[in-house]
């Protein structure tokens, strides 16, 4: 039986550093890139909710995928490349244009808007398999309006040999556990949740893939590790510290905050893609407040 678990470690849900137009800030992105890279991540997750996939033109995330493959030549770190989209040729497109570019992987949210039944999703994620070669993650997130259940990744996989396993964003943890245990354990299982990494990776996830990555980037890296020497107390109060940003970036919108952070330590992050929330200026000075009373430039850089 091959090894289905190909990705481990951190990685993050990467910015799509983008100007209104849809091009991209290649220099950003690079930039951006190596600070992870620096920090210890194992490769990226890009295009997906918090790289703003689903919402950017076509042409857009191809480029996104060129940088990305690109940029990590040579480091070992592997670009996991969300391919969803309203409409599967779209989203097929897109996986073969991976495969060509040299991405290791491509993920997708199960078909959505629509209420979609198995034997539907089964046919979108065999297609993409098909347009890719590549090994598939399913993207498993509420948003999508599936119901994602042990049984059905279980015939998935069946029916789908490239399909390895799933980045689950969902807080329930009792589900993904029993997920982690399928196919006798040989399943690819990503921690989605940022506010509850630690959690998932003693449930089993093998690593974790976020969005408030993108800012912290060392704090994330320090729960991985910790968990991996078996210091989990000691990984807890670095987790919990982290929440403390990700309240902020709650209240005040998660996309805009993070790329608002990133704009202020110099990346041109560009702003969240309409129709999605811009800071007024009142509301960015308060923003500003709640990062400095936490010392975020001193205690989480």
């Amino acid at each position: 039986m091959e090894n289905n678990v190909l990705f481990k470690g951190i990685k993050s849900a990467l910015v799509s550093c983008i100007d209104e137009d849809g091009n991209v800030y290649e220099d950003d992105m690079r930039r951006l890139m190596k600070w992870h890279l620096k920090e210890g991540f194992t490769g990226f997750y890009i295009c997906g909710g918090t790289g703003e996939g689903p919402v950017l033109q076509k042409e857009t995330r191809k480029r996104i995928a060129e940088i990305a493959v690109d940029e990590v030549k040579g480091t070992g770190a592997h670009i996991i490349n969300h391919v969803g989209a309203i409409d599967l040729k779209t989203a097929a497109e897109l996986a073969e244009h991976a495969a060509e570019v040299g991405c290791d992987a491509i993920s997708s949210v199960p078909p959505f808007f629509f209420h979609y039944g198995e034997k539907e999703i089964f046919q979108y994620y065999d297609t993409l398999a098909k347009a890719s070669g590549l090994p598939v993650l399913m993207y498993a997130s509420p948003l999508s309006g599936t119901a994602i259940t042990p049984a059905m990744i279980s015939r998935l996989m069946d029916q789908i040999p490239q399909l390895i396993g799933l980045k689950w964003t969902n807080p329930d943890y009792y589900t993904m556990h029993r997920i982690t245990e399928l196919n006798g354990g040989n399943i690819n299982v990503i921690n989605g949740p940022d506010e509850t990494l630690l959690l998932g990776l003693t449930m089993g996830a093998q690593g974790g893939i976020g969005a408030t990555y993108n800012v912290m980037p060392k704090l994330f890296q320090q729960i991985y590790d910790l968990f991996n020497q078996n210091k989990v107390h000691e990984a807890r109060p670095v987790q919990f510290k982290a929440n403390r940003l990700i309240d902020i970036l709650l209240e005040h919108g998660v996309e805009t905050g993070v790329k608002q952070i990133l704009c202020d330590l110099g990346y041109n992050a560009g702003y969240a893609v309409y129709p999605s929330k811009r800071f007024e200026a009142d509301e960015l000075e308060v923003f500003r407040k709640k990062l400095k009373d936490i010392h975020f430039e001193e205690e989480y850089l």
